[in-house]
């Protein structure tokens, strides 16, 4: 059966929240205990349904997953002994890519159905086959994507574009490959910045962490270790938001201030200013809201980039905030030929934009939205029309709100404790 959320916009949301662990660093962190001989712990686990499902995927593998906690995790992968990736749950997440390095390494095969997840254009995965094919994979690919290597061997790799997904895997393999890896190109997100942290708590050599250079020496192999997820900046600056749309004041507890510069600047540009207290980050009420113009009193521009620019996870939150905002911005989301297409139901909530190309939408605000049927086409659009459905006048309702929930643990229970009017309703078959 599927469900919606209701929603009565208008009420500013205050409160103290305290962001989830980082989804996008606890599936490749899941998938980097399968290179280990002796069970791994991982604390600050986010419970949304793209972490259910890896944990499905790896439990077919033959790994025991057990939850010990309500955010704590043990995994133990000395029953790993499958090789081929069931096509029904991979259909569901494009983070079982993952499983392609740490399968290979270990087991020295691995067979991947085609993965599924967002649909936001096309999503390429020529990188991570090149940069197994360096460290000695054959790869077939037709239906399935089959891959084998008797062994791994260290390579100097230049990636062909800086893929967070593509470097994770090839880390992964790197860290029980013979011999020495250097990647270049890599990608350098919090995220990846945590995978490579946890590897090094299991055992790893790694160099390089938080640069587009890493240096890998492989190991014979890897031990269990206790591992934290780090907070969710995504979802720090979807809070940061969710303030500035409502005009509310939220107390954001346990960040990482260097991992939010970017946001923080881009958010700076829409009149918007949170400050830090210690790692605490504070979003007081009634915030500007007004656009800088650049020099000149131009239309100055939000893009995105790979880290340490803007992360293209929060263009879509960057779109609804600015309706909210005065003056006039352009939103350049360079990564994803579909991401901007959900702008068309803001324009039926009464926002005033205009879609340039797939990538660039202006936004002229501040807009008076008003409550209407939406629906969630992928996990950050769908925060974004939470968004807009809480700045709104009226009643709104939000469909496909799995979407959502892949990505944001019980993200309409928390919002009722800053006072939001949102509820979850079951809806009849049809």
């Amino acid at each position: 059966m599927s469900q919606c959320f209701r929603v009565t916009g208008g009420a500013p949301l205050t409160g103290t929240v305290r962001p989830s662990g980082n989804k996008n660093a606890a599936l490749p962190i899941i998938a980097a205990t399968l290179l280990a001989d002796s069970p791994s712990e991982l604390t600050n686990v986010p419970r949304i349904r793209d972490v259910e499902l890896l944990l499905r995927l790896a439990g077919d593998l033959g790994v025991e997953v057990s939850w010990i906690g309500d955010h704590e995790l043990r995994i133990d992968p000395s029953g790993l002994t499958a090789k081929r990736l069931d096509p029904e749950l991979c259909a569901g997440i494009r983070a079982s890519i993952l499983f392609a390095g740490p399968l290979l390494a270990r087991l020295g095969e691995v067979t991947l159905p085609p993965p599924g997840g967002d649909v936001i254009g096309r999503r390429r995965l020529d990188t991570h086959f090149l940069a197994l094919e360096h460290l000695g994979a054959q790869v077939e690919i037709g239906a399935d994507y089959h891959l084998e290597a008797k062994q791994l061997e260290g390579a100097n790799i230049v990636l062909d574009e800086p893929s967070v997904t593509a470097t994770e895997n090839a880390l992964m393999a790197a860290a029980l490959a013979r011999g020495r890896t250097v990647l270049h190109n890599a990608a350098s997100e919090p995220h990846v910045q945590d995978l490579a942290r946890a590897l090094t708590a299991m055992g790893a050599q790694i160099e390089g962490i938080g640069t587009n250079r890493l240096v890998v020496e492989g190991q014979a192999s890897l031990q269990g270790a206790r591992l934290e997820i780090g907070p969710d900046h995504v979802e720090i600056g979807s809070f940061i938001g969710l303030a500035a749309v409502t005009n509310g004041e939220l107390t954001i507890e346990h960040t990482r201030p260097e991992d939010l510069r970017a946001i923080l600047f881009n958010f700076e540009r829409l009149g918007v200013r949170p400050r830090f207290d210690g790692d605490t980050l504070i979003v007081e009420a009634n915030q500007e809201r007004s656009i800088r113009p650049d020099l000149g009193g131009h239309i100055p521009k939000i893009e995105d980039g790979p880290w340490p620019a803007f992360p293209a996870d929060l263009t879509s939150i960057a779109v609804v905030v600015a309706t909210q905002c005065k003056g006039m911005v352009l939103v350049f989301e360079k990564m994803f030929e579909s991401r901007l297409f959900f702008v068309d139901k803001l324009v039926g909530l009464g926002a005033r934009l205009l879609l340039c190309d797939p990538h660039r939408v202006v936004i002229s605000g501040p807009s008076q939205l008003t409550g209407g049927v939406v629906e969630s086409p992928d996990i950050r659009a769908g925060m974004a029309m939470l968004l807009a459905a809480l700045a709104a006048e009226g009643q709104s309702t939000i469909h496909n709100i799995k979407q959502i929930d892949r990505g944001y643990e019980r993200i309409d229970d928390r919002l009722r404790q800053l006072g939001a009017q949102i509820e979850r309703v079951e809806l009849a078959p049809r």
